[in-house]
């Protein structure tokens, strides 16, 4: 599928989830279908011999020949794509059977990553993996792969045994920013900021002010003061951004909130070595009729913020929560 497509992108993840995942498949299983494709390709190829061999060029076709071949013969890729054997679901719900993923999922377009708890393991999971990729006919490039590493830079994170930490030259980049003198610096700043929003606690808290600027607020006789020290705080922040631990889907969640007049905080943390270590913040600016609610009040809704980003991975888990109340 050509890039240049807008979609593109997303059939790609689409396609690339349904290999990894195994959420949805075709009827009978990947191996099945894998098997089917491949007869259909060797049809078609033998096809397309016996019809460039009665040409006067063999192993030329003309524009007309090549339509007129397209339209008089059938093409059993094609019929196997859009056929019942193609289907996704079989009764209009996914097979329960293919609810078993390939690997802890770690996927974006076309980057993939994975881990394994010793060698064996990870050869045991990459043999799952070139095996799904095989039925699914996605290749993969040797020379862009990576194998068996104690430390993987993964969309501008690195990840390492430890947990997941930011990329340090893209950390050190957002702390040398100076305050900026527009409403569109300032919200290049804050974009730079939310991709790392995870390792920033209180991010909400610290940004409400950054946020509320205009561009009136930048001239010369608007005092920000105020705003120039939550700048300050938030690069402090940046450059002081823990390590994440990975997500144990063994032991319990525990929650801690805090929430003040115009904004709410949450962090995710598990237990590690007799220790509370956290596994990712959440946090966001209160809406103009949230601003009323009993303290309280705002702490669940940091609650509900946090169960909703993190839904995945505490649903079914038993959940420490700590508040003031």
């Amino acid at each position: 599928m050509p890039f240049g497509l807008k979609n593109a992108p997303m059939i790609y993840q689409r396609l690339i989830d349904n290999a990894l995942w195994g959420v949805v498949q075709p009827k009978g299983g990947w191996t099945v279908f894998a098997e089917r494709m491949r007869s259909a390709e060797s049809t078609m190829t033998a096809q397309r011999s016996r019809n460039s061999a009665m040409t006067e060029r063999p192993g030329v076709l003309t524009k007309f020949e090549a339509d007129y071949s397209a339209l008089t013969t059938s093409d059993p890729v094609q019929a196997l794509v859009n056929g019942p054997d193609g289907d996704m679901f079989s009764s209009g719900e996914p097979d329960k059977s293919s609810h078993v993923p390939v690997f802890g999922r770690r996927s974006f377009v076309d980057d993939i990553c994975f881990g394994g708890v010793d060698f064996d393991d990870c050869l045991d999971t990459l043999d799952r993996l070139l095996t799904r990729f095989a039925q699914c006919r996605i290749s993969v490039s040797f020379t862009k792969s990576i194998f068996v590493q104690p430390k993987v830079d993964f969309l501008s994170h690195v990840v390492t045994p430890e947990g997941i930490a930011a990329d340090p030259k893209k950390l050190a980049a957002i702390a040398e920013i100076p305050f900026p003198r527009n409403k569109k610096g300032m919200q290049a700043f804050l974009g730079a900021l939310n991709y790392y929003s995870r390792f920033i606690q209180n991010l909400a808290v610290y940004g409400a002010v950054l946020y509320q600027l205009k561009e009136d607020d930048f001239g010369p006789s608007t005092d920000l003061s105020a705003a120039k020290a939550s700048f300050a705080e938030l690069k402090r922040k940046v450059v002081e951004a823990p390590i994440l631990r990975h997500f144990d889907s063994v032991k319990d969640v525990h929650v801690m909130l805090f929430a003040n007049e115009w904004a709410l905080s949450s962090t995710l943390m598990q237990l590690h070595d007799d220790k509370l270590h956290p596994v990712r913040f959440c946090g966001r600016v209160l809406k103009d009729n949230e601003v009323n609610y009993l303290p309280a009040e705002k702490e669940v809704l940091a609650l509900l913020q946090l169960l909703k980003v993190c839904y995945t991975l505490v649903v079914g888990k038993t959940i420490h929560v700590y508040t003031r109340f």
